[in-house]
């Protein structure tokens, strides 16, 4: 059954236990939305082999530069180490540059370089392509309810982030 058919309705069978099936269908939506959008632009754009956990640095860094690695592995819930060495393929590739930190000699920062920043704007404007002509395909009563969606999405994103990994207690 298309998931589509499958909204608003609840079967007991269909439901992992505890497991409550906005919960189950939202989760399967946004992993059909990534892979689908992943997907598509190794198909329309095959040099675009950027993984996505550079592009996410590439993100923060062009909301938030320069950045310490400590700062960039906690905004991406990575490990430094982690980050460490995403920036150092990052670096190689000419995207970022590591140059002290003006406000502690001590420690280092990461800012993006003009090639990264052409990167992650090349990036953002295909992906933003893909998705206007996929929200173009579809009717006026699903572009809306998608459009009306957003505010709630990014809110569900925020109480996902926190730190017990749901909404807050009261």
């Amino acid at each position: 059954m298309p998931a589509q058919s499958r909204i608003g309705v609840s079967s007991p069978s269909s439901t992992p236990a505890g497991g409550e099936p906005e919960a189950r269908l939202l989760t399967e939506a946004v992993t059909r939305l990534r892979r689908a959008l992943r997907s598509s632009i190794r198909t329309d754009y095959p040099w675009e082999t950027l993984p996505m956990a550079q592009v996410e640095l590439l993100q923060v860094l062009g909301e938030h530069s320069p950045a310490r690695i400590s700062d960039l592995a906690a905004r991406r819930r990575l490990a430094p180490s982690t980050v460490s060495g995403l920036i150092g393929q990052m670096m190689t590739a000419g995207l970022v540059a590591r140059d002290v930190d003006a406000a502690d000699r001590r420690a280092s920062v990461v800012t993006l370089t003009d090639a990264g920043r052409e990167k992650l704007a090349a990036w953002t404007v295909a992906h933003e392509r893909r998705i206007d002509a996929a929200l173009a395909a579809l009717d006026d009563t699903s572009r809306a309810a998608i459009t009306n969606a957003l505010p709630a999405l990014f809110q569900l994103a925020e109480h996902l982030g926190e730190p017990s990994g749901g909404a807050a207690e009261d």
